[in-house]
């Protein structure tokens, strides 16, 4: 049994059922599932590059030099004047940063089988959408088994040209749409190739103030750090928005920062043209680019990240207390005067140094409870909420979903609302609800009554899903009441038939309850 726009209805065959069968179904889906991602393998080449670098490990193992293979990842190219090839490691003669030898990071060990496997997962677990190409995964997995070869002989040549990126427009929580750029998926793959052999040179000389698109960091170890900040005494906040940082990010300044730790000009220039690969829009047009790294690509975040580490440097020199996630900066003080000092001289050197514009408007100082960073707001005693800007996109989403008017059936709506609230919940479970909790749920709960009422039309139809839903009979007459929707989403006979336990069961959850029962 499910429960459906016209109450309790017995599963069909292609429903959804919390018995036996849907969950041994389940099972086998994510079984195979499982066995799919085993077999999926990055294209042709990249098998044969494998297995030529296991044969090349047992060799190292028996100190045969005369049967060691080339160039690891089964591309026989002769090394680049300069450039050790990578299999044999690092020699003494090459400068090594952080573990990494900086002379080997090139286009060869970029290509390396296993480097290529590990971004092909990645890319593939990531998902997203078609670049301009209109491939997805599946499709360039396809094309690239067959068309690799061409791609890798291209890269190796220095000759390989990205595609153009896809522009596609999201909301921001605040209002405004930010312009992701999309590469295609062949594309997102030699990105988070790169990425991955790029990472390791500076990752390790990060600030640990930074927190955006870093290994074991997150947004929730951000705001840890802030409530230190805070519980210490400094609870007034500088915020500092960078107007658009991602689409003014000043190219020349960005690739001398790269250059200083990548000496293989064949990479250079291909990071170079993944920066200038043109923004095609919606209704066709391609616009060239001379700034910014646009959002949506795997080398994105890195890039950010090394262009304002100079910017962390510089707030570490001077002894303030600050997290930064991305292009959010908050500095943490102790004093009204402090933060007003700070605010003019950061603003001031992030124009003249790092050459992006700051939004005046959107940056400024006050008290740490008036503010909100990463969506939470801190109050002054180290606790931390949901942010009301937060607040307000969680019910903008609910009266979103949970319109009566939308097309979606019963099981698609518990499909998507699930699917958004949980993620809701995973982000905001830290935050202290006390304060909202109680209003909140009652709020959700109440909007999804008023939907199932709306649903259910006409009177006749009222009074079937209550007699289904196990109203007594005294009590349906109520389906002829000219109460409004909103007024009988909290009548105690729509409390009776939607009780908070069978909206549960049957998937119409609330952040909360996740607390208790985790999915």
């Amino acid at each position: 049994m499910h429960l459906t726009w016209g109450g309790l209805r017995r599963e069909s065959g292609g429903g959804v059922s919390r018995g036996r069968s849907s969950e041994e179904s389940r099972r086998k889906a994510e079984g195979a599932k499982g066995r799919r991602t085993k077999r999926v393998h990055p294209p042709r080449e990249l098998e044969r590059g494998s297995e030529q670098e296991a044969e090349r490990q047992g060799n190292r193992r028996k100190a045969a030099p005369e049967r060691r293979k080339g160039p690891s990842g089964g591309y026989r190219t002769k090394p680049t004047s300069g450039v050790q090839v990578f299999p044999n490691g690092a020699t003494r003669r090459k400068k090594m940063h952080n573990g990494e030898n900086m002379e080997a990071v090139s286009m060869e060990t970029m290509l390396q089988a296993d480097n290529l496997r590990a971004a092909w997962r990645e890319v593939k677990t990531n998902r997203g959408a078609a670049g301009v190409d209109g491939m997805g995964i599946e499709q360039t997995q396809a094309h690239l088994k067959e068309h690799w070869d061409a791609v890798a002989r291209k890269l190796l040549a220095g000759k390989y040209r990205p595609a153009a990126v896809r522009a596609a427009d999201i909301p921001k929580p605040q209002g405004g749409v930010r312009v992701l750029g999309i590469p295609n998926v062949q594309d997102r793959l030699i990105q988070q190739a790169i990425h991955q052999k790029l990472s390791p040179l500076w990752e390790a000389e990060f600030s640990e103030h930074s927190y955006g698109f870093r290994p074991n960091r997150s947004a929730h170890d951000a705001i840890r750090a802030a409530q230190g900040f805070v519980k210490a005494g400094k609870t007034w906040v500088v915020d500092i928005d960078l107007k658009g940082f991602f689409d003014e990010v000043n190219h020349d300044r960005l690739m001398r920062l790269v250059g200083q730790k990548v000496r293989n000009k064949r990479l250079l220039r291909l990071i170079g043209n993944y920066l200038r690969a043109p923004m095609q829009t919606p209704d066709g047009r391609r616009q060239k680019r001379q700034k910014g790294t646009p959002q949506g690509g795997p080398l994105s975040p890195l890039l950010a990240n090394i262009y304002l580490d100079a910017l962390d440097k510089e707030l570490e020199k001077r002894g303030v207390s600050f997290v930064r996630y991305a292009d959010d900066v908050a500095i943490f003080v102790s004093s009204e005067r402090s933060a007003a000092r700070i605010l003019a001289s950061v603003v001031a050197w992030i124009e003249k140094h790092l050459k992006v514009p700051v939004n005046r408007d959107k940056s400024g100082s006050g008290p740490t409870d008036e503010s909100a960073l990463l969506g939470f707001r801190l109050y002054a005693d180290g606790r931390v909420g949901a942010s009301p800007k937060a607040i307000a996109k969680l019910k903008a989403r609910v009266r979103q979903l949970w319109d009566a008017q939308q097309s979606l059936t019963s099981i698609q709506l518990r499909v998507q609302w699930r699917r958004y609230i949980l993620g809701w919940w995973n982000y905001f479970k830290t935050a202290d609800w006390r304060r909202e909790v109680t209003d909140l749920s009652g709020w959700i709960r109440r909007h999804m009554r008023k939907c199932f009422w709306v649903r259910w039309k006409t009177p006749l139809g009222r009074i079937n899903a209550l007699k289904r839903l196990g109203v007594q009979r005294r009590s349906l007459g109520l389906g002829y009441t000219g109460l409004g929707a909103w007024a009988m989403a909290r009548h105690w006979v729509m409390h009776q038939a939607l009780k908070t336990s069978t909206l549960n069961h049957y998937g119409f959850v609330i952040p909360w309850d996740f607390a208790e029962a985790p999915a």
